[in-house]
């Protein structure tokens, strides 16, 4: 099983596709209501994952969120800085193995990058119950 993709709702499609276009990721479908995007593909992925985003006027924020990850975490940042993305946190080493930033879309959906290397899947206290 795989998960195939996690769909945002915006309030403002035109302004949310020029903020993940500019964030760096590729629209690939484009409708008066409904955008999906593809990442940029990792050297060790056979696929690029996909997320979309999805016309809902009304929303401020889904309530979810989204994560995107990159080993190079912190130039990713400085790259988004001079392109005038702003963020709530910087990258930060967090408690639980990770290093995350954190920003939110033009519709208030929170987003973090971040980087975990082999703590995302395996990190200290891992179980398998199944």
């Amino acid at each position: 099983m795989n998960l195939n993709q996690v769909t945002l709702p915006v309030n403002n499609l035109i302004e949310a596709n020029e903020f993940y276009r500019r964030l760096g990721f590729v629209q690939i479908v484009d409708s008066p209501h409904y955008a999906r995007f593809e990442c940029p593909a990792r050297s060790d992925s056979h696929e690029p994952s996909t997320f979309s985003l999805m016309l809902e006027p009304q929303t401020t924020g889904s309530g979810a969120t989204i994560y995107f990850e990159h080993e190079a975490l912190d130039e990713w940042v400085e790259e988004l800085i001079a392109k005038g993305i702003e963020f709530e946190q910087l990258p930060t080493d967090m408690s639980y193995l990770w290093r995350e930033a954190i920003l939110y879309d033009p519709s208030g959906n929170k987003i973090k990058l971040y980087w975990a290397g082999e703590n995302r899947l395996n990190p200290p206290w891992r179980v398998e119950i199944t």
